[in-house]
């Protein structure tokens, strides 16, 4: 997939945004979505600016956005997950990978960012699921790395990355992307069912950042390789 396209969904946010920067850094092709074409075109532009021209991230809206790419990384609040998959929906095709970075906390509905919300089909990716075409390979990954420590392109990010599909293919792939991120070590979560506690666990982290007062908490899993 040496010349694959990686779009992300919402890539003008905080964690979207990191995650265009690290890709970005290592050597994908990476677009980001957004309802605004404008928008979108400025994110790419701030990326290019941070990264240097040669980097060549690019912006379109998120159907087109979504229509280019061979992964489609969806980063929205939870509030907007149902109709940004709606909104790219058509633009998923059988070869591409879908990866859901959404976790369903609270602050959808006005509560705390530090609880998160019972979802009915368990997860915001089996929620994906439901949503997208039944051909799609859909994949969770990405909900436990911090933004902040994304978008310091100097530092490595320390935090392990658990990544979970029904897709022994599409969990290899969203894996390998994962370790294109320094410091970052892919975890074999098994299937997507098991989503719904990576996602709770980040409302666990956003707590924990605040007692603490600090902004990089993470994960990391014990007596695993150094690979994962």
């Amino acid at each position: 997939m040496a010349d694959r396209i990686i779009a992300v969904i919402g890539g003008t946010g905080d964690q979207g945004f990191g995650l265009v920067l690290r890709w970005a850094k290592a050597g994908e092709k990476v677009v980001i979505g957004s309802r605004q074409q404008q928008k979108a075109e400025l994110a790419a532009q701030k990326a290019n600016d941070i990264l240097g021209s040669k980097a060549g991230v690019s912006g379109m809206e998120n159907p087109k956005a979504a229509a280019a790419a061979d992964i489609v990384v969806m980063s929205v609040p939870f509030a907007a997950h149902v109709d940004m998959i709606r909104s790219v929906a058509d633009s998923i095709t059988p070869d591409d990978i879908f990866v859901d970075v959404v976790v369903p906390l609270s602050t959808a509905v006005g509560g705390n960012a530090v609880t998160a919300l019972g979802v009915w089909e368990g997860s915001a990716a089996q929620q994906a699921v439901r949503l997208l075409p039944p051909h799609t390979r859909i994949a969770s990954a990405f909900h436990n790395v911090v933004a902040e420590s994304l978008q310091d392109i100097s530092r490595e990010v320390d935090s392990d990355v658990i990544v979970c599909s029904d897709s022994q293919d599409a969990r290899k792939a969203v894996m390998d992307l994962a370790k294109k991120i320094p410091g970052v070590r892919a975890i074999d979560g098994g299937r997507l069912e098991n989503s719904r506690i990576v996602e709770q666990i980040t409302a666990l982290l956003i707590g924990i950042n605040i007692r603490y007062k600090v902004t990089n908490a993470g994960i990391r899993i014990t007596g695993l390789p150094a690979e994962g």
